[in-house]
């Protein structure tokens, strides 16, 4: 078994819970409201602004026998730099106030997200954060495009308003099949481990910040 297999099987239960938050379930199927959808992009672009600093705290941590990755860290941040505008032009789209959600504070479910990837970075080991590139990716990849696809059409919203998600979708397959081949480079029992722990937990805290998003008065489409 590889040890991009292994990461798979071993984040099997929190992928399942992820997947299993009512908030997902129903923007899958869309049932999702207008505010549920601008709830949604707020945070996505509160933790996505915060991905190309994360991996420039990766390679600024990386130990001198480790320093292969850079390659690894610079690729990934070329392909993630603007991302977080992307977010805020389809919060435009939709008719939010792009300056206000900038200028917001996220919910404190997104911002223990962004804290425990910085400690973990900082404090345990920065090989892990690719834990977190797996759940983002994994996610994107899984549910990105369908329900960018459910949320369009139950709301009559313009192809504008989807620039993040379908761009993700398509993106991080490429991006995933990336990751794997970096993946085979992990041999350190210990880097494998964290990347493991790393990965599970943002999957729980990823559903956390899920949860947040408004569920109440979903909008019926049966």
């Amino acid at each position: 078994m590889t040890f991009f297999d292994l990461l798979i099987q071993e984040t099997e239960a929190e992928r399942a819970e992820l997947y299993q938050v009512p908030q997902l379930a129903n923007a899958l199927q869309g049932k999702i409201t207008h505010e549920a959808y601008l709830a949604y992009l707020t945070e996505a672009f509160h933790h996505v602004s915060h991905t190309v600093p994360f991996l420039m705290s990766m390679g600024a941590k990386l130990p001198a026998n480790k320093l292969f990755l850079q390659k690894v860290i610079a690729e990934y941040i070329e392909e993630e730099i603007g991302h977080e505008e992307w977010i805020l032009n389809d919060i435009e789209a939709v008719g939010g106030d792009r300056e206000a959600v900038r200028n917001s504070t996220p919910a404190l479910e997104t911002q223990v997200l962004i804290a425990y990837n910085y400690d973990y970075i900082n404090r345990k080991n920065p090989v892990g954060f690719l834990g977190m590139v797996f759940m983002l990716e994994s996610t994107s990849i899984a549910i990105a495009n369908k329900g960018a696809d459910a949320v369009k059409q139950s709301l009559d919203l313009p192809e504008q308003a989807f620039s993040y998600l379908h761009s993700h979708g398509d993106l991080d397959i490429s991006h995933m099949q990336f990751f794997e081949k970096t993946l085979e480079k992990i041999t350190d029992p210990k880097d494998q481990a964290a990347i493991i722990e790393v990965a599970r937990n943002t999957f729980r805290l990823f559903a956390n910040v899920l949860r947040t998003i408004p569920a109440e008065g979903v909008k019926d489409v049966a």
